[in-house]
């Protein structure tokens, strides 16, 4: 699949490419799908997978935990700790 045929999966929010993900896992599992375009639409769940992984990453990336003082109280925050 080009990537002008995935040009427009930048601009998709989270929610949005992941819909667009799911509606081609049920297609694809619904097994009526003819094989070259089960071969486009893989590809382009492929394309939807890795831009919804690069906005999770950059989400978990603004992602801050609270640091709470010895009385419990909260003190500031600080980065989360990639694992």
């Amino acid at each position: 699949m080009s990537s002008e045929a995935n040009q427009d999966i930048g601009a998709m929010s989270f929610e949005q490419a992941l819909a667009a993900l799911e509606k081609i896992v049920d297609d694809l599992e619904r097994g009526d799908v003819p094989l070259d375009q089960s071969i486009r639409i893989y590809e382009r769940g492929e394309a939807l997978k890795a831009h919804c992984d690069g906005l999770l990453k950059a989400a978990e990336d603004k992602v801050e935990k609270i640091r709470l003082s010895r009385d419990g109280k909260p003190a500031g925050t600080e980065p989360l700790d990639a694992e």
